[in-house]
């Protein structure tokens, strides 16, 4: 059987064709699998596990659907969802795991990360990204009311898209200097995360031994997905209909 990772398909109401292809996903593969991986910017954003209208249902009860099934399913935190937290994990079924988290898989211990701490070029993300991470920041944004918290929340991503429109390809990248020593530090020769929508598996030699570091794409256009089967790697897309 196989075990499944995707990330970044930035889920809202106002793309009812993403929905649709992860429903699909779902009912097609999900529920089949050895377990399901949900590596970060599941949604475009997420204001609160508090928050609750019939969309984030739907989802919710999508995920149910694996989760009722026997399938193991895992959740980690991206720049657009870094709020979600144990009420949705506990609603849907699912576990919330650290960033970054080392699994083993196949004999293989595995490391796994959004990927955005990685970007380290992009200094401005990184000033925002730190501070949106403080537990103070979040308390404070918490407590304030849904319809402020949505106002807030568009403004950053409005914000957000408009500087990345202005950045070059480098700088948004995840810095290559930083791979290798990330990688050694957790003793892995595999890594695997998404947040850069550049799907790829990129080859790596580690004090002389093979290693890899796959990048998840987006689900803007296509249907991003990794399979790992019996030691075999295999990322492709499917377009979105």
């Amino acid at each position: 059987m196989t075990t499944l990772f995707i990330s970044d398909l930035h889920l809202e109401e106002e793309r009812p064709e993403i929905t649709r292809a992860f429903s699909r996903f779902i009912q097609q593969e999900a529920i089949n699998a050895d377990a399901l991986y949900i590596l970060g910017d599941f949604f475009e954003v997420w204001i609160g596990d508090d928050f609750r209208c019939p969309f984030t249902k739907k989802i919710i009860a999508l995920l149910q659907q694996v989760s009722n099934a026997g399938v193991p399913l895992y959740f980690m935190q991206g720049n657009r969802d870094f709020l979600i937290g144990s009420d949705f994990c506990s609603a849907a079924g699912c576990t919330l795991l650290k960033d970054p988290t080392v699994i083993t898989l196949h004999n293989e211990p595995i490391l796994l990360c959004h990927g955005d701490h990685l970007c380290t070029e992009d200094k401005d993300y990184m000033a925002f990204r730190k501070m949106v991470r403080n537990p103070e920041w979040q308390r404070v944004f918490l407590s304030k009311s849904i319809t402020e918290r949505t106002s807030i929340a568009r403004q950053l991503r409005d914000h957000s898209k408009a500087e990345t429109q202005e950045k070059n390809y480098e700088i948004l990248d995840v810095t290559e200097s930083e791979v290798i020593p990330y990688m050694e530090k957790y003793g892995v020769t595999t890594l695997i995360h998404g947040h850069t929508h550049r799907p790829r598996i990129h080859p790596l030699k580690i004090k002389g031994k093979t290693a890899k570091r796959i990048v998840l794409g987006d689900w803007y256009t296509q249907s991003s997905v990794l399979r790992i089967n019996n030691g075999t790697y295999d990322l492709s897309s499917t377009a979105l209909t």
